[in-house]
């Protein structure tokens, strides 16, 4: 291992013999012959500093050196204060442009929000009385239909149903933008809510040749939960299981007490197309669809998940996705336990 020069203020010091040329203090020829000397002594194995082979030489004294040294420093420490003052300066600017942002971010959500709840509230009225006057003319209460006029009215009264549901999910959203959504935490029959959910998505899955399954244990003990925001929960799930498996899939809802009987575990697990690793985040995202194309093969709001998720957030859980490209999902939550009713 090479010896190193005894530690002196002049290792700070960058440059040294340009900063004394510059000076007047030596000259171009005194530098060039203490580098020499310098260069010299290290093949000798006793390296030396600049300023200590200038002094050696005579072409400088030591109190000159240490004066230029420390002068030297000095503006170098001035140097570096400006530095942190212009970054701390930069730092404030750049947080304060990232408030603003972040307020006008907020301004845009809250408008957003406003305009959703307001033109949601304002679609229901006129979507109420065209699916009564579908129902009368479908019912023969103004006057006999033909055949055909049967079918078309059915048609348009799913188109009724599903654009209702559409405007019912944009006024939950309002409400959870809002910070209003309520929950009426009560005791709750969780086979109660699976065999009604189930029974709601029957006729889909059946529509499309898909076997839905129940597994749920026996006894299962009440939980705390609001029964009608965890039915549409699961109904939720359900219909997206079914919506995105393929003709002749599974579709499997299954209920169970976890280890430590303090949750009941649900979940919906579907043979569909399953969601690529990197995009799982995604489909948490209100007004998100992973295929976003003008052709994409699935309607929606992209509301639904999301909706999902705030629901359960307000049940104090949260949803958990497990999926892999190709083979499937499973989208699962937990529900607390509550004691046995004395």
């Amino acid at each position: 291992m090479e010896p190193t020069p005894q530690l002196r203020p002049e290792i700070l010091v960058p440059k040294l013999g340009e900063y004394l040329v510059d000076r007047a203090l030596i000259s171009p020829g005194d530098l060039q012959r203490a580098l020499a000397l310098q260069e010299q002594r290290a093949h000798e194995g006793s390296p030396i500093l600049l300023g200590q082979a200038l002094v050696d030489l005579g072409l400088i004294d030591s109190s000159a050196l240490d004066h230029a040294i420390t002068e030297q420093i000095i503006h170098l420490r001035q140097a570096l204060q400006a530095t942190n003052t212009s970054l701390e300066r930069r730092v404030q600017e750049r947080t304060a442009e990232l408030r603003r942002a972040m307020r006008r971010l907020a301004d845009l959500d809250q408008l957003k929000s406003n305009f959703i709840s307001n033109v949601s509230h304002e679609l229901r009225t006129p979507l109420t009385h065209i699916i009564g006057y579908l129902e009368l003319l479908d019912g023969g209460s103004l006057g006999p239909v033909t055949v055909e006029q049967h079918d078309a009215l059915h048609v348009a009264q799913r188109s009724a149903t599903r654009l209702a549901a559409m405007v019912d999910d944009l006024i939950l959203f309002a409400l959870t933008a809002h910070g209003e959504l309520n929950v009426d935490l009560d005791w709750t029959s969780v086979s109660r809510v699976i065999v009604e959910s189930v029974n709601t998505a029957t006729a889909k899955a059946e529509a499309r040749r898909i076997a839905l399954r129940t597994e749920v244990e026996q006894d299962l003990p009440h939980v705390r939960a609001d029964a009608t925001r965890i039915s549409w929960v699961l109904s939720q799930l359900l219909d997206n299981a079914v919506k995105f498996t393929p003709e002749a899939g599974r579709v499997v809802v299954n209920a169970r007490l976890d280890p430590s009987r303090e949750h009941v575990v649900i979940s919906v697990s579907d043979t569909g197309m399953g969601i690529p690793a990197e995009r799982l985040t995604e489909v948490l995202e209100p007004f998100h669809q992973l295929d976003g194309s003008a052709t994409r093969r699935q309607a929606g709001t992209g509301l639904g998940l999301a909706l999902v998720k705030h629901i359960l957030e307000a049940h104090d859980t949260t949803l958990e996705v497990d999926s892999r490209e190709g083979k499937g999902s499973r989208f699962s939550f937990s529900l607390t336990v509550l004691p046995d009713r004395t």
